[in-house]
């Protein structure tokens, strides 16, 4: 998974939709709403996560045995066994939620003990994660 934070996961930007996720990906294998209210497109091999009301593009979930972060015009290529040291070493502001060890540095979640799901966050998924019981 190639991560630029915010920005883009792969070739999928943040501002896309889902009629452009769709042309790209095809027919999901799922479509649902989740229990948090957001419109799930599963592909198997990743999920993108849209707002309802909006239709806004939240979350792309996808396995990443290695985390390819552009950092500027460096890319820092992060193993999924390290990511949870690298994100402690890199991101003071790091906290966790319902499992999840979120970085806001980077734009991403996961759970350390689940296997390599990693979860890019649109910029102002940040603070929902934060609200979070």
């Amino acid at each position: 998974m190639r991560l630029q934070p915010f920005v883009k996961v792969d070739d999928t930007p943040f501002d896309a939709n889902r009629a452009q996720i769709e042309r790209t990906w095809g027919a999901p294998r799922a479509a649902t709403t989740n229990g948090i209210g957001l419109i799930e497109l599963d592909y198997g091999r990743a999920v993108f996560r849209f707002q309802a009301s909006t239709g806004r593009l939240e979350e792309i979930t996808k396995r990443a045995a290695i985390l390819y972060l552009v950092d500027g015009r460096d890319v820092v290529d992060v193993p999924f066994a390290a990511l949870e040291p690298f994100v402690h070493a890199y991101d003071p502001a790091a906290f966790e939620r319902a499992t999840f060890l979120i970085c806001p540095r980077y734009g991403f979640a996961f759970v350390p003990a689940e296997p390599d799901w990693v979860t890019a966050l649109a910029v102002h998924c940040i603070d929902t994660w934060r609200c979070l019981g």
